[in-house]
């Protein structure tokens, strides 16, 4: 069985990279970790973040409530603990803008490097407590994972990768994606939410049975 997956994510959503985690444990239980291609497509959580970003305690203060950012902020680091992530939320400053983050990935994608580069940015931000909207801490993240500083600098500023990410946010908003992370398996099953190992196992063992009955 050979999966392809498209995934709508964004590096500072943490459901998205628990549910990268719990996808990646059913995939390996099922042993089609090799056989799987996955993709990482653009969602911002923020798209009207100033380029800048804002500071992350003002940002979610102004969102949720102090006292209920700090209680999602501690649940989400329980969850988080259970998938292997070690959630770093009291030393992240800022709340980033992820546009370049997002020419990033789809740059490295062009590179066969996209998976790591996303799952970089994710452990960068979340875990190291990186400015990931900054232009340096990107370049950095690129050389660290195989990619040409220069080759990248030029794609954070590429018009036409601009346009190919704008076009692929048109397209999740035309499909119905209302959050994030949201997949699509085979382009043509939708899986929305961080859906748990066990669930994503049941649905691709039915998935397996049902495209093996069909043939």
């Amino acid at each position: 069985m050979t999966l392809s997956i498209a995934v709508f994510s964004d590096v500072i959503c943490p459901w998205c990279f628990i549910g990268k985690r719990r996808l990646e444990k059913a995939l390996d239980e099922l042993g089609l970790r090799g056989e799987t291609t996955v993709e990482w497509l653009p969602f911002e959580l923020n798209p009207d973040m100033p380029e800048e970003g804002m500071e992350r305690a003002h940002y979610r203060a102004a969102k949720f409530g102090s006292e209920r950012a700090a209680t999602l902020d501690r649940e989400m680091t329980a969850r988080g603990a259970e998938e292997g992530i070690a959630f770093a939320f009291d030393r992240i400053a800022r709340t980033p803008n992820t546009r370049k983050a997002h020419r990033l990935i789809a740059h490295a994608s062009k590179n066969g490097r996209g998976e790591a580069v996303n799952q970089a940015l994710l452990h960068a931000y979340f875990e190291e407590a990186r400015e990931i909207g900054a232009d340096d801490v990107l370049l950095a993240i690129a050389e660290e994972q195989g990619l040409d500083r220069a080759a990248a600098e030029a794609a954070l500023s590429d018009p036409a990768l601009g346009r190919e990410i704008v076009a692929l946010e048109r397209r999740a908003g035309e499909i119905g994606v209302q959050g994030v992370p949201f997949f699509i398996v085979d382009h043509s099953w939708a899986v929305s939410g961080a859906q748990t190992p066990d669930q994503w196992i049941a649905a691709l063992r039915q998935r397996t049975e049902t495209g093996a009955a069909a043939e």
